[in-house]
């Protein structure tokens, strides 16, 4: 091992050179470095994560996804026999490049992560069927599968529900047969107890909540509601209205030390709940899966921006069939769907003043139906145009059919195993005592959410390769490696090719070195 990285007994402790740019008053640019350490701890432990939305499609999913993969059940489709993996999360089929000789290894080798074969499921939902009769009502999996499913799902139902029903859509309240009953305060207390008894009857070491369920319309943040941790707190024991059912976990959630991730647009986070989780060094993170067409939005624009070509308007057309589709279509829960998907260009058009003035944008259009028959299988329908060259127009069309589920499980894997990761985290400044984890808001989460909740004063990034890239040299910094930057200059100078050229042909003359067992040393080492 190199002298930048020591693997201990329960850590892995790396030496780290942080360097940036600080770009002073009056464009005055100055580079800094930072001599810093990484501590890891290495122990996963066993890890539980109860989903608030456990019937839906999502949590079938999500379930379902997990049990297929640990079971290694197949099922047959007309296309042949079908497989369990991963595909489409980020952290579990994703790559990342270890050095310039363009070697790649998995992400979830880089580091000591939970596997989501491991992982104990559980959660609340506003109804009571058990998980293989809510499969079945999803209609996201293959016929085949389910039935493969069905007798482990079925064993499976969600705990009753907090249901408030001003904050989600009036359509809803046939489904909502679960629920708990009491005042607000004694139904986080509820809540409470539902987590620490997890815990205590699976053996857990650590729980993690993530909010999967109804978009709830935005609350109103008011002065002595929810605008501090004390008033919010007195606000949930007087019941006061303005406090949702997301807030209600979230400050249950913290208040048993248990990450909470918000994967729907509403503002669960309210200052009082910021306030809390930093007050209890908790991590939250959020807001909504960015699974379809913001996701490709953020990729889009960056490249369009970046390329020099101006985007003056952007129309974005959805419509979906399933539940999310059927309770969006109230017009306050849409609206924080419309609010979460119209930021995401916000930062990429801040970055270029040669197209844009300050504080212009592109017109920016999002609409959302619902119809039932395509279930959840969604449309995504996004018209781009552009002024390009000598006055010139551009105009992309995209069609993007999403299934919608199937996009937004493998999200919330990635969501749990990376926060899961950061909580294992710590770092330091050389010249300074004591080791920090990361901010309790926790943004590096940010490449799975469409609005990403960020720390008071930090910048907002949506730029999709920018968030894969923080991940990524993050976890790099664990290992002492310094950060991919793309510059490959060894490829780039002849007598660096030349050397490689060398080299390459040395190797081809020694036989590739071999285990005792005779298979080819694929170990990562860091020298």
């Amino acid at each position: 091992q190199s002298d930048k990285c020591r693997y201990e007994n329960d850590t892995i402790v790396s030496d780290y050179t942080y360097n940036t740019t600080i770009v002073d008053e009056g464009n005055i640019v100055r580079p800094m470095s930072t001599e810093m350490q990484f501590k890891t701890e290495t122990k996963v432990g066993k890890v539980g994560v109860m989903l608030i939305g456990l019937g839906g499609n999502n949590g079938t999913t999500c379930v379902a996804g997990a049990l297929a993969n640990k079971h290694n059940l197949t099922w047959e489709t007309k296309e042949g026999t079908k497989t369990p993996n991963y595909w489409g999360s980020l952290m579990m089929a994703s790559t990342a490049k270890l050095g310039n000789d363009s070697v790649y290894s998995p992400i979830h080798n880089m580091l000591p992560m939970v596997h989501p074969n491991d992982i104990v499921w559980g959660g609340w939902d506003i109804n009571g069927s058990n998980l293989g009769d809510a499969m079945k009502r999803s209609q996201v999996l293959d016929y085949a599968l389910q039935e493969k499913l069905y007798p482990y799902m079925s064993k499976m139902k969600p705990l009753p529900s907090v249901y408030f029903p001003d904050f989600i859509a009036a359509n809803q309240c046939e489904r909502a047969d679960n629920i708990l009953t009491g005042t607000k305060q004694e139904q986080m207390e509820t809540l409470r107890k539902n987590i620490q008894d997890f815990k205590a009857e699976n053996g857990l070491d650590k729980v993690i909540l993530l909010w999967t369920a109804n978009t709830e319309r935005f609350a109103s943040v008011e002065e002595g509601v929810n605008d501090t941790a004390e008033n919010l707190m007195a606000s949930i024991q007087r019941g006061e209205a303005e406090v949702s059912a997301s807030t209600v976990f979230a400050v249950a959630s913290i208040l048993e030390g248990c990450m909470f991730i918000n994967g729907s647009p509403q503002n669960t986070f309210v200052p009082g709940v910021l306030e809390l989780a930093r007050k209890h060094q908790v991590f939250v993170a959020g807001d909504d899966f960015k699974s379809g067409q913001t996701k490709m939005k953020s990729v889009l624009v960056d490249f369009l921006v970046s390329a020099g070509i101006k985007p003056v308007s952007i129309v974005s057309y959805n419509h979906l069939g399933n539940n999310d589709g059927k309770n969006l279509s109230a017009p306050s829960q849409f609206r924080s769907k419309e609010i979460s998907k119209s930021n995401v260009v916000d930062d990429m058009v801040a970055s270029n003043s040669i197209l844009f003035e300050e504080d212009e944008h592109p017109d920016h259009v999002v609409v959302i139906k619902y119809v039932p028959y395509v279930s959840d299988s969604k449309r995504a329908m996004d018209e781009y145009t552009s002024e390009i060259f000598l006055g010139g127009k551009n105009t992309i069309v995209m069609h993007n059919t999403c299934e919608d589920s199937l996009l937004a499980t493998p999200l919330i894997y990635d969501l749990v195993i990376l926060g899961e990761l950061c909580q294992r985290i710590q770092m330091k400044d050389k010249s300074k005592e004591g080791w920090e984890g990361f901010h309790p808001v926790l943004s590096l989460l940010c490449y799975m959410l469409k609005a990403p909740l960020v720390p008071n004063g930090a910048p907002v990034v949506n730029a999709l390769f920018q968030q894969r890239c923080a991940i990524i040299n993050i976890m790099r910094a664990c290992l002492g490696l310094a950060p991919d930057n793309h510059m490959t200059l060894e490829h780039r100078l002849e007598s660096t090719l030349d050397e490689q050229l060398a080299k390459q042909q040395e190797a081809r003359k020694k036989p590739a070195m071999s285990d005792a067992n005779g298979h080819a040393d694929k170990k990562i080492r860091t020298n």
